[in-house]
């Protein structure tokens, strides 16, 4: 199975750096052209433009994930995104199809929060001293290894479109919801079905300890100590000041931002969902975006007629996923013209089986 920590990839050849923005593109190009309907490149909505011209598709990581599922006649899938994705991906994939990432540091700092020794330990901790009926779901942001946890203790996969779903079927089954990896979006999904935030206690997989001054028989939801580095860079003074300025303007973040963030936005919701409210919103009005910069300015690019910025204007794109760049593109092009299979991304069998349950239990509630 992928593991960042030891696949990290080898030094960019330098010939790469030398060429220019065009040679680059056009290397690119004319693999894409010659490898035709063999290679597939479905790209993150947060990669740089640069990438992004590229794509075959563009989506969030399980809707990419399943387009490639979909996708029969590829044999090579290059996925512009991050490391879990690519996993995702492969999963979801023929065994005879190759997922290649172009950087294998490409990873994601929400998904390196929960490794699978913490979750095992905190599993037991949870079960053993305080008697709880665990039930785990766990956000698609996460490992192979973490999908398989919760697939082969019953529990789902989530994502930020259909997590409502998936937590109001989980708090149905009258089991304490365990919610990996980040706690942000647990919080603010639970809440807005009704569970107050009184009944919800967080996991800290560093302190290895429950924080949670309320009655142990009245939990709910222990939620992971994790976040995305991204959106917890927005916060409610930045929301307070634009409002202050404009008190017309429209605040629109996703639910991985901080619950008093979400709390007071206009509006929050999937990547899928900010991206539909823009292309909807009526001319002439003004936004606010809590979300990752590149998908920011390309909608503000895309969406001349009304005025978009970024909630918080020192805000920078996602580091990792800018890990992606036109010479590791194509480098990984040329490593699949010559056989090259450094950059594949590969979860073992048994991984796949119960990651794949987890997957797949979500696929069936939504």
């Amino acid at each position: 199975m992928f593991n960042p920590m030891l696949s990290v990839s080898k030094e960019l050849p330098e010939k790469y750096l030398k060429m220019s923005t065009e040679e680059l593109e056009n290397h690119i190009q004319s693999i894409k052209d010659e490898l035709g309907d063999r290679l597939f490149m479905p790209t993150h909505h947060y990669q740089k433009d640069e990438v992004v011209q590229f794509a075959d598709i563009t989506g969030d990581s399980l809707e990419l994930a399943r387009i490639c599922k979909e996708n029969t006649a590829a044999e090579y899938f290059v996925f512009n995104g991050v490391h879990f994705m690519a996993e995702t991906a492969d999963i979801l994939t023929d065994d005879s199809q190759d997922i290649y990432l172009p950087d294998l540091s490409a990873g994601c700092s929400m998904a390196d929060m929960a490794n699978i020794t913490q979750a095992l330990h905190g599993y037991d901790v949870l079960t053993k001293e305080y008697n709880l009926d665990i039930l785990p779901l766990t956000y698609v942001n996460s490992t192979a290894a973490i999908k398989k946890f919760v697939g082969e203790h019953g529990g789902s996969c989530v994502t930020s479109g259909n997590a409502k779903s998936v937590v109001d079927w989980a708090l149905k089954q009258g089991k304490v919801i365990l919610f990996l990896p980040d706690q942000h979006l647990g919080r603010n999904t639970a809440y807005d079905l009704g569970i107050p935030l009184e009944q919800m206690a967080v996991w800290d997989p560093i302190a290895k300890e429950l924080v949670y001054e309320g009655k142990v028989e009245d939990l709910r939801i222990v939620l992971w100590k994790g976040h995305c580095s991204v959106h917890e860079k927005f916060h409610k003074a930045h929301i307070d000041l634009a409002r202050e300025r404009d008190p017309e303007i429209n605040v629109i973040v996703h639910p991985e931002c901080e619950f008093e963030v979400v709390q007071a936005a206009d509006y929050a919701g999937s990547t899928r969902y900010i991206i539909e409210t823009i292309k909807n919103a009526p001319k002439g009005s003004r936004w606010l975006i809590g979300t990752e910069m590149n998908l920011v300015n390309r909608l503000k690019a895309t969406y001349t007629d009304i005025q978009i910025d970024s909630l918080n204007p020192l805000m920078c794109s996602c580091l990792t996923m800018n890990r992606i760049d036109l010479p590791h593109l194509a480098w990984c092009l040329d490593k699949i013209l010559d056989g090259n299979r450094d950059n594949i991304i590969k979860v073992d069998a048994e991984t796949t089986k119960y990651a794949k349950e987890s997957l797949d239990r979500m696929l069936s509630i939504t």
